[in-house]
């Protein structure tokens, strides 16, 4: 893993992947969450709003990790030992590929 780049927030997690690695934050707002994934160099590669697919909580003040399969799409979180699953929402998001 390279160092963090300056512009990807203290309280982003880092993925590694086949490819390629990113970084992934997750903010709260209101019912939803907004999910920011950043490429190694700082550059946000998607930023848009999710809900959590199924019947699962997902306690953000908790520790938790973003494991696979994450993309801008669909997201997954390992929280207590369980796959929460994050749904990309159609409206008011970013998408930049």
């Amino acid at each position: 893993m390279k160092e963090r780049h300056k512009d990807i927030p203290k309280r982003a997690q880092f993925l590694k992947g086949i490819g390629a690695c990113s970084w992934f934050e997750i903010i709260k707002e209101e019912e939803v969450y907004r999910i920011i994934r950043f490429a190694e160099d700082g550059i946000i590669e998607c930023n848009s709003l999710f809900i959590i697919i199924g019947e699962d909580e997902f306690a953000i003040d908790e520790r938790f990790e973003f494991s696979y399969i994450s993309h801008c799409d669909k997201c997954t979180i390992i929280q207590n030992n369980k796959k929460i699953i994050f749904k990309r929402l159609k409206i008011d998001c970013m998408t930049i590929l």
